[in-house]
Formats: structure tokens, C-alpha cells, sequence
């Protein structure tokens, strides 16, 4: 039972910063952002989250922030809060105080939340829908947030700094990656600790991955209609704090978890990158859930409809879009991103519908309020930022639009080498741009070949096996009739929907990944490698597995067999290949400009006769093989530490056509013969030890990939 002004909890005045549940040594300063709000409530509860000890008001109001001092409070307190206001949902107001509210500033929260009609701000099922009002107390169903003791010994921990040409993008689900590992003791799968234990660790440095990317990291929750059907939010794209990290990740709930997994990655040499979600939160519509922002202040933090303040503006598709113009909220992103850099020391963001962050009055815009704080701070402009650069709201689609210091998801590299490798016609010269860095995208405003964050697959689509399996999703156990997902995928199953035992079909769906594999890790640009596709990985055909929190996502590493292990003894290859020859990751863009003194251009387009492809010959819809020689000698490039970055000959020959096509190898000054170092006809990519004179033919197997280095013969 609740005690009201209790003469047990002392508060003070307190000071209005900074936001959020402080811990200073002494005691814990409180303070909470609303500009409506006529009074706010902090309650506190017993160790358990389950039964409300006091309830304190705080006492002072300065500068729109309520603001309060508990002395006696410690590292371990549990609290919620309770915010006083109108309840005018058309002027955009629904305090309603009988609902526990989360602290948007909370660095940890306890307990999960447990779904019921008491989290909804109004009477579920009433005919004024959200106009009526709900007094039922929520608190026995909410996470409580947790004071916490920041401390923690780093020792020498220090960022890795990978320059953004050596990036190597892994991008993995913190459950899915670790709860099938047998080489994860079972009490760690599916945390941040697991994450950091050294099988794994050593895994990625064998592979050659230089940055972990994981999905939602932050506090989330499961939606309703989810729960009820058994399914949880697995991706995590459901926010409920932007401070504390998601309970179910831990298996102690101590910050210093994630702290470890970190310093314990940088030790490897690995970046961690987080995929963060400021574009809206998990509370939906005007239908959904009072959770935190809405009871805390909704006029102040979502947009809403100017015709009727009732009503949301969603341009990302969930029921709410964050205010980020208001300067409150603003700085609470600014304050997050910061926090999880200066003290959790993660190394980027990859930014989940990025053009909701920049989205102004008047539409998207390169120098909104966001862009232009995050290009400014001191912190955060010296980090990795990596931008979704589409949401569903008008004029959403802005790859190539981000400005100076941000990489972008490219969506068109993905599709067109999943068109290429399909067979479809005309796909050359769309293909030459994807492979080059996509110049006609980002080559502006002094920008570098490694703004295209090149992809085949992500988190949200088919596995690379599945790509080659179906030609159709299988959504049925979303419980969506399989409405969800995207229909437009460029996949084929090359003659059998879904697993078969016809050896001709697996053939050739063994070599399409490699040769997947093979066209991403030698593109310029930053690759980035789905988790679990090194080792042929499927989701039955599912393309949107958000709720399957179970085996469907979760990657089978026992289970891979001998042709899971040729795929990763293939993809190290490939990345040891990439980070052996600079010419495959050169910092600035190839236009055949550049020459190396003996006349030979950094970059050259060879057809299958060995000429240079003229304009004419790039028209020829129904070519499908092509020859790309990037020259390491041409163009004056260095290291980080200041040495030559020169590099050998190397020739690239991708053909889709179904037949082998004679190539015939061309003759260019200092070689006499190519070696081939990498062919995916083969399981594991073995190099051929053999020198092939210049301006002889090589048979290139129909739907196959080819590296060569070229080598002289006379000495």
C-alpha cells in the first residue's frame, strides 16, 4: 500500500540537470521535462518493483523541468512517475496520473511490462475510444526505473578507430547470435555477456570483421497484439528508454555488463555499433499505450496532426513520430547518443529511419536542427554515422542526401546485384556504379566511396541462403496472413521453392552465395555481412522475422555442416583478400582518371574479348559478363601511418550467364600472365596456383566469380 507525504522519504529542491535520476556520492537528484504538466509525483517502490512505498512531489519547477533531492536515495532505488495535467487529447494533452510513467532519462529499468487495459491512458472499449478516461492504476505492470552507480574500472580501454576504408560491417542480433552457440555456456546465451566471451570474440577476429553492429540495444517493448498471438518484438524496433539497455539482454541487470562486452571488443581490435531507434517509440497511435512520453508530455514530444492535435503525423509507419524539432526532445537524443559513447564507449550509430530525424516543417532537409547538432558536437561528430536514409513520409527516399561525415544504407547496390546475379537483363551499367562506390550518389560535397554502406542482405529481409531458395516470402508464422514483408525481394530459387534434394539445384545455390559474397566484399565501399549468412543461415523463407524470437532466428552454428564451414572458410578468404589489397578499398572514387606511369588507368572495363567496353557495348541489354582491372599502381595513396597504399594488378571477371563465356584475359604492362586467386566455382575459393598468359581465353564457368592478380612469368 501507498504512503502519501510520508515523512520517511526527505526531499530537497534539487537542481534541474541534469535530467534523469542522478547519483552524486551523497544522494539522487531527480529531474523530469514537461512543459503541460501542472504537477509530477516520483513513486518509489520495495526492491521487488511490486509495491509502492512512497510517493513524493517534487517541489521545484525551473525551466520547464520538475526537479526534486532525496538524500537518503541510493543506487538500487525503483521509481516511476506520475504526471498531472489536462486530459484534452484534441489539444494534444493525456496526462493521466493513475498511469506509472517511465523516466525517459532512466539508465536501467526492472521487471518487464505485463500487458492489461490499465496501460492505456483511456477506457479500452468505450465508444469515445481515446477521448474517454481510464483511472485505473498500471504500476503492478510496469518495468520501474533503477538508480544507478555509473562507476566502472575501463583500465586503457580505447576506441579502435577503424578508418572507415578497413570497415567491416557485421551486423547481429544480441539473442539470436548466441542462444544456439554451443560454445556460449547456457546461463550467457542471448546476453551482452555471451557476446563477450572469447569463443566468440575470436570468431569474429578469425572471420575478419572489424565492426559489430547489433540490432536494438535499447530498453523496448513487446507490442500487445504480439504477446497475445505468443509472439515477442525480436528486432527491438519498439523503444521504451533511450539510456538503459534492454533487460532481457542481461543476466544481471548491472550496467557493467554491457560495459565489459565492450571493452572486452576493443580489445579484439571490434568496433560496436548500435542501430538506434529516435524516430518514434512503442506507444503507438492514438489507440496505443500511456507508457512514458505521452503521460509525461505529449503535446511536447510527438508530432502532432496540426488539424487536430488528437491525431499523430506517422511518417515511419508505427502510429508516432518523435518531435525532434522541440528542443527538449532534441537534447534528449543528443543527451542519449552522447551517454552511450562517453559512457558506455560504443564506437556509431546506424540511425533507423534517418530522414524522420531530419524531416522539417517543410520536409526533409540536409541542414535540419539533428544534422546540423550531431555535425557540430564534439563527441559525436567524431563517430561513425550511419543513416537509414528512408522513411514512409512524404518525400522519404533521400539515398545520397545525407550530408558530409554520414554513411548510408544503399538499398540500390543491394537490388542490383540481386538482379544481376539473377540473370536479368541490362544490369551492366547499373552494376559498374553499385560495384564502384555509387559515385552518382554520393560523390558530392568532398564525400568518399565509403558513404555507400554496400549490402546484400540485413536483418530485415531474406538470408543470403534464402535469397537463393525461394522466389517468394513465407510469412505465415508472423500471424499476418503473409500481408508482411516486402513482395519485391529479386530472389530465385533456381527451380525448387524451399529446401530440395536435387544436387544440380544445391550446386548451383551453393555458388550463387559465393558469388554474393565474393561481388560484396570486392566492391568499393563499406561491406556489410548479415550475421549467420557466412555459414548459409535460413529463416524458411521468412523476410520479416521481427516477433520470431525462437529457432526460426536464431543462428543454428552446430547445425551448419561441412558446406556451412567451406562458406565461412570462403567469406574469410574473401575478407583477408580485401584487407591484403587496398585497390579493393581505395578512399576515393575510380574514373579511369588516374594512371600509374607506365599509362595504365586506375580503373578499366573489359568485355569478354579483352577490349575495353566502349559506350556502344555498355547498351547491349543482354550482356551479362563483364572484366573490371583496378590498377593498385595509379593514384597516390597512403596509409594511415603515412605509407604508400600500392597495390598489386587485380582483375575482376563476374559472369551471370548460365553458360561459361571465353574470357579472353587482357595484356597490360607489368605482367605477362594472371594468377587467379579466387574462383567461386569452387567450395572454399582455392587459389589457382597456375599463371594464365595475357591475352589468352579463361573459361568462365556460366554464374561465376573470378579474382586475378596479374604476375610476370619471367622472373
Amino acid at each position: 500500500m501507498k504512503t502519501t507525504g510520508s515523512p520517511r522519504t526527505v526531499v530537497w529542491p534539487g537542481r534541474p540537470y541534469p535530467l534523469g535520476a542522478t547519483w552524486d556520492g551523497f544522494g539522487v537528484n531527480f529531474a523530469l521535462f514537461s512543459a503541460n504538466a501542472t504537477k509530477v509525483e516520483l513513486c518509489l517502490f520495495d526492491k521487488t518493483g511490486t509495491r509502492e512505498i512512497d510517493r513524493v512531489t517534487l517541489p521545484e519547477y525551473t525551466d520547464e523541468i520538475w526537479h526534486g533531492y532525496l538524500p537518503e536515495a541510493r543506487p538500487g532505488t525503483l521509481y516511476g512517475y506520475r504526471v498531472h495535467g489536462p486530459y484534452e487529447p484534441s489539444a494534444g494533452h493525456r496526462f493521466n496520473p493513475n498511469k506509472l510513467l517511465i523516466d525517459p532519462y532512466a539508465k536501467a529499468l526492472f521487471g518487464a511490462l505485463r500487458w492489461s487495459d490499465a496501460h492505456f491512458g483511456y477506457r479500452v472499449g468505450s465508444t469515445r475510444e481515446d477521448l474517454s478516461f481510464d483511472r485505473r492504476d498500471n504500476a503492478r505492470g510496469m518495468p520501474k526505473c533503477r538508480v544507478v552507480d555509473r562507476a566502472f574500472t575501463w583500465g586503457d580501454d580505447r576506441a579502435p578507430r577503424v578508418p572507415w576504408s578497413d570497415t567491416v560491417i557485421y551486423e547481429a542480433h544480441v539473442r539470436g547470435f548466441t542462444m544456439r552457440n554451443p560454445d556460449v555456456g547456457p546461463q550467457l546465451r542471448g546476453t551482452f555477456a555471451g557476446l563477450s566471451t572469447q569463443s566468440v570474440i575470436d570468431k569474429l577476429r578469425r572471420l575478419g570483421i572489424t565492426s559489430l553492429e547489433l540490432l536494438p540495444v535499447h530498453a523496448f517493448c513487446d507490442d500487445r497484439h504480439l504477446v497475445e498471438r505468443t509472439l515477442r518484438n525480436y528486432w527491438g524496433y519498439n523503444t521504451l528508454g533511450f539510456f538503459a539497455p534492454e533487460p532481457r539482454f542481461m543476466t544481471t541487470g548491472v550496467l557493467s555488463e554491457f560495459k565489459t562486452m565492450v571493452a572486452r571488443l576493443h580489445e579484439a581490435g571490434i568496433e560496436v555499433i548500435l542501430d538506434v531507434v529516435y524516430n518514434h517509440t512503442g506507444e503507438g497511435n492514438q489507440m496505443g499505450p500511456t507508457l512514458s512520453f505521452r503521460g509525461i508530455d505529449n503535446a511536447s514530444y510527438y508530432r502532432l496532426a496540426p488539424g487536430d492535435k488528437r491525431y499523430y503525423i506517422d511518417d515511419t509507419g508505427t502510429g508516432n513520430t518523435l518531435a525532434i524539432t522541440h528542443p527538449r526532445v532534441l537534447q534528449m537524443v543528443m543527451d542519449s547518443l552522447r551517454y552511450w559513447v562517453t559512457e558506455m564507449h560504443v564506437d556509431g550509430f546506424r540511425f533507423d529511419l534517418a530522414t524522420t530525424l531530419a524531416r522539417e516543417p517543410n520536409g526533409y532537409d540536409p541542414r535540419s536542427g539533428f544534422l546540423d547538432a550531431i555535425g557540430q558536437d564534439p563527441v559525436l561528430s567524431g563517430v561513425k554515422l550511419i543513416a537509414e536514409p528512408w522513411d514512409v513520409g512524404p518525400g522519404g527516399y533521400q539515398v545520397g542526401g545525407f550530408p558530409p561525415g554520414w554513411a548510408e544504407w544503399n538499398d540500390r547496390y543491394r537490388d542490383t546485384v540481386r538482379r544481376y546475379w539473377r540473370g536479368d537483363e541490362g544490369m551492366l551499367p547499373e552494376l559498374a556504379g553499385r560495384l564502384t562506390g555509387s559515385s552518382d550518389l554520393f560523390e558530392r560535397h568532398g564525400r568518399r566511396p565509403w558513404a555507400s554502406i554496400n549490402f546484400v542482405t540485413a536483418h530485415d529481409g531474406f538470408t543470403l541462403n534464402d535469397l537463393v531458395s525461394y522466389n517468394h516470402k513465407h510469412n505465415e508464422a508472423n500471424g499476418e496472413g503473409n500481408r508482411d514483408g516486402h513482395s519485391g525481394n529479386h530472389s530465385w530459387n533456381h527451380g525448387v521453392e524451399g529446401p530440395t534434394d536435387d544436387l544440380d539445384i544445391l550446386i548451383l545455390r551453393a555458388r550463387q552465395r559465393r558469388n554474393f559474397l565474393t561481388t560484396l566484399l570486392l566492391s568499393q565501399g563499406t561491406p556489410m555481412l548479415l550475421a549467420g549468412d557466412e555459414i548459409g543461415r535460413s529463416q524458411g523463407g521468412n523476410n520479416n522475422a521481427y516477433c520470431q524470437d525462437n529457432e526460426v532466428s536464431w543462428i543454428d552454428w552446430a547445425g551448419a555442416g561441412e558446406e556451412g564451414r567451406d562458406l565461412e572458410e570462403f567469406t574469410r578468404l574473401l575478407l583477408d583478400l580485401r584487407r591484403r589489397h587496398p585497390a579493393l578499398r581505395r578512399p576515393a572514387f575510380l574514373h579511369g582518371t588516374k594512371t600509374s606511369a607506365d599509362g595504365v588507368k586506375d580503373i578499366t572495363w573489359y568485355t569478354p574479348q579483352g577490349t575495353e567496353k566502349t559506350s556502344e557495348q555498355w547498351g547491349d541489354r543482354l550482356a551479362r559478363c563483364i572484366g573490371l582491372l583496378l590498377n593498385g599502381g595509379a593514384g597516390n595513396y597512403m596509409t594511415v601511418d603515412g605509407n604508400p597504399a600500392t597495390d598489386d594488378r587485380l582483375l575482376i571477371v563476374f559472369n551471370a550467364f548460365h553458360d561459361t563465356v571465353p574470357f579472353k584475359l587482357p595484356a597490360v604492362p607489368g605482367g605477362t600472365a594472371w594468377r587467379c586467386l579466387l574462383n567461386t566455382v569452387d567450395d572454399v575459393g582455392r587459389a589457382d596456383t597456375t599463371g594464365h598468359p595475357a591475352g589468352t581465353s579463361f573459361d568462365v564457368a556460366g554464374r561465376s566469380a573470378l579474382l586475378f592478380v596479374l604476375i610476370d612469368t619471367k622472373h
